[in-house]
């Protein structure tokens, strides 16, 4: 899950109560570190620690933000297999 330079990433955090949140960023790293730092997003202010289980980069913004809007639409099991893999 390293950065490149796309710089336009969809990810998947899980938080402290087990549940998952789906964004888009063009800084993954001080994204993941904000959400820690109660800065990310509301929902994940009260669940912290989070821990990045996925991401994927994309060449643009709009790619990005289509992504997250698909996978905020998976079901649990959904998105549990994407970060699997499967």
């Amino acid at each position: 899950m390293k950065e490149n330079a796309k710089n336009n990433y969809t990810y998947i955090v899980e938080c402290s109560d087990g549940t998952f949140y789906t964004g888009w960023t063009n800084h993954l790293s001080e994204r993941i570190l904000a959400h820690n730092e109660g800065r990310g997003a509301k929902y994940t202010k009260s669940r912290r620690p989070v821990t990045l289980v996925w991401s994927r980069a994309f060449e643009t913004k709009e790619e990005a933000m289509r992504e997250e809007w698909r996978i905020k639409h998976l079901s649990r099991a959904g998105k549990s297999d994407l970060i699997h893999g499967k």
